[in-house]
């Protein structure tokens, strides 16, 4: 994980900055800091003072409204106060009299709604200005109305009597109407109640006037004489509409309540005031739909500092500010700001601060480049010469001039580094890429000679089983023995043994190779030229040296070793083979003889310069790679019994048991003799005995003989020789013993179940006995195609039984000695060479191995086995070694069951073979044309089988259109 592609460095290289760049965007991004610094330092100063300035606005706005509500509220206080000095007047007439003075105080001021006066006795006048035309149609006014004046007085008899009379300007009488309905007790409200327990005025808590639908308060006080109690409705309508005015921002909200939460003045008149039922009410605070004024009443202390809050998602500053004039009533004033809007100048403020600093940023920008640039052009320079280091190119010198010192000493140091590079390069593409080990180590050698500015080097090999130092490699010396004994004390102190040795002495640097175990492997000397080079082959060199010895010496154990497991693979498959072999004395040369028959073949065909295989071609690896298979190919014939693949007779397991059935007619012989001297003993005709014993013991011996030739197995047996085989097995003998005695465990489990004969008993002469048939049992190989277990792609068929040693079975087999058991035995040895193969670790270069030794037995035609490939899934190698097992097999001259057959009888088989689809036509006419069967036949064949082959008849005998010549 710690290597870095050139690619990547590449990359990073584009994604860099300049020098040049990097002291202007330094300047810039100093430049930056400081801008931004004091800009958000101005915006929060000017944030802060615009906070404040909102505080001070919002006292200024409570005074403000303090200042509207004392002038509401000091005229009707002086109007009442002078009113309280006059006499009480007991009748409605007196009453009248003093309706001017009324009129005028309502003249006088707009903001009273209604002057009254109520009377201990219950009587009450009241005078109100009618100015709006919804009051007048309410009323129903006559027209020219300005005035409306209500009564209640006592008639006679104390009879309640009301009254609405309605005035023009010049106070008239437009019209008296009489309202007897009209019961209002002046007695029962809070005003007069609470005026007339105090000499003072009172002001009543706000609230909506039930006729006028106004907001206001009542303003009352007891009469000097205190007959009476003179109130007036004051409006606060126009206190709202003045808090329109006083917003500081367009979304600002303001809005008066009382200790209660309930709404006193607010912009929109509407929302002030909320209807129930017949009557009305001032709506709360939360009833007013404002959100930002509900949070600043809920939530947010009194103080004369805006607090910050936020309401979804928006921030706002909120302020309360407490009303004096109207002391006792509890009214203060809320004021909610939007943030963004209190906060504008201040933004703006902010850009254009940013603004400036960005225009002076571009200005430096340029102003730095033009000065990182004349700083930056010598490593630039550099840079550009360097270049070639990071995309591995050591060949260019590196340097500039330049006179900035650390840029000339950055230059020196370059130079020498890619020198070395060179020298370490060539050292590791030498280690790395040379496999003959003399070659790498003089490379080696030679590169390291270089670097150190030697004289000349040498390495010397370490020969344990001599105890001698043997030169392998020397650069610039002639004068090297070639070999330097070893003892044991010598192997401690190396080093200094062999540099005196070579005379060396001081001017020299000898290194020992040790393998990774720490096991001798060699010596590299150095040999330095003088004392000034030595003193430039400094600690560092030296330890770089050791280092590099070390990568030496792993190098060398490594050639050391896969030289020996190379030799000591070849040398087991060989030994393999030859064990193969070596089970049988009818084979012993098969597993040898077909890979140099197969290698005569594939040599041929990579040689071939035209016809189909003109572009074939094949490395070195993967021609050992095919030799490993060619060896190997039969490997799992060392699972194949002896007796099967030896099997010379049809009734031969471990032994011929036609020994047992030639015992069975020396029984029946001697039966026949006992029935001769039987009837003579008993006085029948000696002739007609004579006879009889002649024509039986002529019939045995016929019948015997035919079969022991019936074992052979060397012709084809017709149905009418099975059928005589038949008959030959019914004759019966008599067994006085138990056959069930002596016998081994394997064969006494063949006879369980069965049932126990009573002796003696007649049995045929030849039988397929139960026992004979032996099943598979756990042994069961996985060979069918639908096996869960088969995953190496096998598709054969498996006989009933894994043997059947029954005599008729076997007797009459129709060519050959084998019967099918025996014959899937055989052909069982090439599933278990592909098992046996497929497990093993081969390497990367060998994993053809097991497909090209485990395919020699498929045909061309898909017919073959054990998986039924065909032509496009074998390859050439797998069709060499076809044809070479075949070849070898039909000329062997030792196997027990065929006579070996000649060269002409082995071609004609050939051609037969690849006329029907078996083998490989192309390459039987390479193999043909190429004279490789006649150079197999000279090497291995008995002289007797080498006889004419009539080569261009066979070749015109073998079909054109086979398959083309596929890659290994």
């Amino acid at each position: 994980m710690g290597c870095v592609s050139t690619g990547r460095a590449s990359g990073n290289a584009r994604r860099g900055i300049s020098l040049q760049w990097l002291v202007a965007l330094a300047i810039m991004l100093g430049m930056l800091l400081l801008g931004t610094a004091l800009a958000w330092q101005g915006y929060r100063g000017l944030r802060q003072t615009l906070v404040a300035a909102a505080g001070d606005a919002a006292q200024q706005v409570g005074k403000t409204i303090d200042e509207r509500a004392r002038r509401l509220i000091d005229p009707a206080q002086s109007s009442i106060r002078l009113l309280a000095h006059n006499p009480t007047a007991d009748t409605l007439a007196q009453r009248l009299e003093r309706l001017p003075q009324l009129v005028e105080t309502l003249d006088a001021n707009r903001m009273l709604s209604a002057a009254y006066m109520g009377y201990a006795n219950g009587e009450f006048l009241l005078v109100r200005r009618l100015r709006e035309p919804q009051l007048l149609q309410r009323f129903a006014a006559p027209p020219g109305t300005v005035f409306l004046v209500q009564s209640v007085s006592r008639g006679e008899g104390g009879v309640v009597q009301g009254q609405w009379r309605f005035y023009d300007r010049a106070l008239n009488l437009l019209q008296t109407q009489a309202k007897p309905e009209y019961r209002y007790d002046p007695r029962t409200r809070p005003w007069f109640v609470e005026a007339s327990a105090q000499p003072t005025t009172v002001l009543t808590r706000p609230y909506v006037f039930f006729t006028t639908r106004e907001t206001g308060m009542t303003m009352a006080q007891r009469s000097v004489d205190g007959g009476a109690v003179i109130g007036m409705d004051v409006s606060v309508n126009d206190l709202a509409s003045e808090t329109q005015g006083l917003r500081m921002t367009p979304g600002t909200e303001i809005a008066v309540v009382d200790d209660q939460g309930s709404v006193v003045a607010y912009p929109d008149l509407q929302r002030v005031i909320v209807h129930e039922g017949q009557g009305v009410r001032l709506s709360r605070i939360g009833e007013l739909g404002i959100a930002s004024l509900q949070h600043l009443y809920a939530d947010l202390p009194q103080g004369t500092q805006p607090q910050p809050y936020q309401v979804d998602g928006q921030t706002w500053f909120g302020m309360r500010v407490q009303l004096t004039t109207l002391a006792g009533q509890g009214l203060q004033v809320l004021i909610a700001v939007p943030a963004h809007e209190l906060l504008a100048g201040a933004r703006k403020v902010l850009i254009e601060q940013l603004l400036w600093t960005a225009a002076l940023m571009a200005v430096l920008l340029v102003l730095g480049g033009v000065l990182g640039r004349r700083i930056g052009r010598p490593l630039r320079h550099l840079a550009e010469q360097v270049q070639g280091l990071a995309g591995f190119d050591f060949s260019r010198e590196v340097g500039v001039r330049s006179r900035v010192s650390e840029v000339r000493e950055l230059s020196h140091v370059l130079s020498r580094m890619s020198g070395t590079i060179r020298s370490f390069q060539a050292i590791t593409l030498t280690l790395s890429r040379e496999r003959d080990l003399e070659r790498m180590l003089d490379g080696v050698l030679t590169h390291l000679v270089e670097a150190a500015g030697g004289n000349a080097g040498v390495v010397y090999l370490f020969d344990a089983e001599h105890a001698l130092l043997r030169l392998a490699a020397s650069c610039r010396g002639e004068q090297y023995p070639g070999e330097l004994a070893v003892d044991e004390d010598a192997q401690h102190n190396l080093a200094a043994t062999v540099t005196q040795t070579l005379g060396l002495h001081e001017h020299s640097l000898a290194v020992v190779l040790n393998d990774r175990s720490q096991a001798l492997l060699g010596i590299l000397v150095l040999q330095l030229d003088d004392e000034h080079a030595r003193e430039q082959v400094g600690q560092a060199f030296r330890r770089f040296v050791d280092e590099l010895s070390g990568v030496a010496a792993v190098a060398i154990e490594t050639r050391q070793m896969a030289e020996a497991q190379q030799r000591l693979l070849d040398a087991m498959i060989k030994l393999l083979a030859d064990a193969i072999d070596a089970k049988s004395p009818y084979t012993g040369g098969h597993c040898e003889r077909v890979p140099q028959l197969a290698q005569m073949l594939l040599d041929q065909v990579v040689a071939a310069d035209s016809g189909p295989y003109a572009s074939f071609s094949m490395s070195e690896a993967e021609r050992y790679e095919f030799r490993v298979a060619a060896w190997l190919h039969d490997c799992g014939k060392v699972t194949s019994p002896e007796y099967v693949v030896d099997k010379a007779t049809k009734l031969e397991t471990l032994y011929n048991r036609i020994h047992e059935v030639r015992m069975r007619f020396e029984v029946l012989w001697r039966d026949a003799e006992l029935a001769y001297w039987q009837g003579l003993a008993g006085g029948a005709d000696p002739q007609a005995l004579q006879a009889a014993l002649a024509r039986s013991q002529a019939r045995l011996q016929d019948d015997f003989a035919f079969v022991a030739q019936a074992n052979i197995g060397g012709e084809s047996m017709q149905d009418a020789d099975i059928e005589r085989l038949q008959q030959i097995a019914q004759r019966r003998w008599q067994r006085h013993f138990d056959d069930r005695l002596g016998i081994s465990r394997d064969e006494a489990e063949r006879f369980a179940g069965l049932p126990q004969p009573a002796l003696p008993v007649a049995e045929p002469l030849l039988a397929d006995r139960p026992e004979h048939r032996v099943p598979w049992g756990a042994r069961k190989p996985p060979v069918a195609k639908d096996d869960p277990r088969n995953r190496w792609g096998f598709d054969m068929r498996l006989p009933a039984y894994a043997s059947n040693y029954g005599e008729l079975y076997n007797l009459s087999i129709r060519r050959g000695t084998l019967n099918d058991e025996e014959r899937f035995k055989i052909n069982e040895h090439i599933v278990q060479t592909i098992i046996m193969l497929s497990s093993l670790p081969f390497p990367r270069q060998l994993r053809q191995v097991p497909a090209i030794a485990g395919n020699h037995h498929e045909k061309m035609d898909g017919s073959g086995y054990p998986r039924r490939l065909g032509e496009q899934d074998l390859g050439i190698a797998e069709r060499v070694m076809a044809i070479a097992d075949i070849f070898e097999a039909l000329t062997a001259a030792d196997r027990p069951y065929k006579p070996p057959k000649t060269l002409s009888e082995s071609i004609k088989i050939l051609v037969f073979m690849a006329r029907d689809g078996h083998i490989d036509g192309q390459l039987l006419q390479l193999f043909l044309s190429s004279g490789v069967y006649r150079q197999y036949a000279e090497r291995f064949l008995r002289v007797e089988q080498i006889d004419e082959v009539d080569v261009a008849y066979w070749l015109a005998q073998i079909p054109g259109q086979c398959a083309g010549a596929p890659a290994i």
